[in-house]
């Protein structure tokens, strides 16, 4: 047993805590929304405004797979444990699916009309790796402030 739940407030501790981890998707949404513009302006300087052209138009891409993905697990969420609106198996399937062709026709795009621009494409296809790891510090750095403060 944790030392959280021989306390008498552990009902308090975790439900404190399954917020805290229930917050984490909308947390990486900003921290994307945040990194996509900021690191831009980084290739701007460093790469160029074909590569900052190339890198911002695959973190927008990056950002709609994100969202794409989380409204599709979601879905599929809801129809395993049948809570909410029903949504049929099919349009879930297909949506899914219709990511994939509109992600791809968006790089055909993109790579025909700025074929200079590959790299930074590429590039900005990572931006949610980027948000996940601030993330992950966010969460280490808070764990670590709730030990800390939580000692005598």
């Amino acid at each position: 047993m944790t030392d959280h739940q021989n306390s008498p407030h552990a009902p308090d501790v975790e439900h404190s805590e399954e917020g805290f981890y229930a917050a984490a998707l909308p947390r990486i949404r900003n921290f994307m929304l945040i990194l996509g513009p900021v690191l831009c302006a980084v290739a701007w300087a460093k790469f160029g405004f074909r590569a900052a052209v190339g890198f911002l138009l695959g973190c927008t891409l990056a950002y709609l797979n994100f969202q794409w993905l989380k409204s599709g697990v979601s879905g599929v969420a809801d129809r395993v444990t049948n809570s909410g609106k029903a949504q049929s198996g099919a349009g879930i399937v297909a949506r899914f699916l219709l990511r994939y062709v509109l992600l791809g026709l968006a790089a055909y795009a993109i790579l025909t009309s700025f074929p200079a621009s590959l790299r930074g494409l590429f590039a900005g296809l990572f931006l949610p790796v980027g948000a996940i790891a601030c993330e992950a510090f966010y969460e280490l750095y808070a764990a670590l402030r709730r030990d800390g403060s939580g000692r005598d």
